[in-house]
């Protein structure tokens, strides 16, 4: 069942649009810097992803001490210890982190454009199931360049990935806050 969106709520955001548009040309300034320095912009993600490992670390610590008594207390202290680390290392060390994290996502990308040929392969009975494999081939690809490129391209991949997405959602708050003054 499609339930509409509540015609109070389509005013409201209707006559907040230019607060849309203004967010979404912030956004779109704030990728223009990041595609300037790409390598300023990686570290910035590695210090992103650091502290949430840090936060993420000691908050595991911080349950551990609160469950005293389980025998998986271990668990906590490990986990919160592991994330803990993980998240100094990439403040001590963020152009190393780069390069591991670098590495992750090309893991990540090639595992899983191979599932989405598998899935779209699959499917191939089904209308549209091409979609589903040319997606995967993209992803795929997407991987084998980042491996290929890799440890060099872990000084600017996370940069360009990080430039991308803030032009990307910037490009969709404009186009969302136009449409929404109807």
């Amino acid at each position: 069942m499609v339930h509409a969106f509540d015609p109070a709520g389509r005013e409201a955001v209707a006559g907040k649009w230019a607060w849309f548009v203004a967010l979404g040309v912030l956004l779109i300034m704030c990728g223009g810097i990041a595609f300037g320095n790409l390598f300023m912009a990686t570290v910035a993600s590695v210090y992103y992803v650091g502290a949430i490992m840090l936060v993420g670390g000691l908050l595991n610590l911080a349950h551990a001490f609160q469950v005293r008594g389980w025998e998986s207390i271990v668990y906590w202290v490990l986990s919160g210890a592991c994330y803990a680390a993980a998240g100094l290392f990439a403040f001590i060390n963020p152009v190393l982190a780069s390069s591991v994290l670098t590495f992750l996502m090309a893991v990540a990308l090639l595992v899983a454009g191979c599932s989405r040929l598998w899935v779209g392969f699959k499917l191939r009975p089904l209308a549209g199931w091409g979609w589903i494999v040319i997606g995967g081939l993209v992803t795929l690809v997407a991987g084998l360049v980042i491996a290929a490129g890799w440890p060099v391209n872990s000084l600017w991949i996370l940069g360009l990935f990080l430039a991308v997405d803030l032009v990307m959602q910037g490009l969709a708050l404009i186009a969302f806050g136009v449409l929404a003054k109807g």
